[in-house]
């Protein structure tokens, strides 16, 4: 297991609706179970809430650093749009506590 976790922020389309948002990031992560399901399991966390920046939601996840570069392939592929990596700015998996996030049952 590993102890280096990156913060990704996943956005919406600009005023796309939070209930279809909802349905796209669920159909983007059962994609994931299904296509790389040990890839999958190294996605730790995600924050309760959807966030709102200016029209466009947000919503954070934490994963181990070596998936990098599958979720992004991933996401690009998915139309799922995102904020830049950092892959300098590392995490804790206890930063990713309740009641802000919720781990991801596996």
């Amino acid at each position: 297991m590993s102890d280096d976790y990156l913060m990704l922020t996943v956005k919406s389309r600009p005023g796309e609706p939070e209930a279809e948002f909802k349905s796209r990031l669920s159909a983007f992560w059962t994609g994931q179970l299904r296509s790389h399901p040990d890839e999958f399991e190294k996605v730790y966390a995600e924050t309760v809430e959807f966030e709102n920046e200016a029209g466009v939601l947000t919503r954070q996840y934490l994963f181990e650093a070596s998936v990098a570069a599958l979720l992004e392939k991933e996401l690009r592929a998915g139309e799922v749009d995102f904020s830049p990596l950092d892959r300098d700015d590392v995490y804790s998996k206890y930063e990713a506590a309740p009641p802000d996030w919720m781990w991801i049952e596996h």
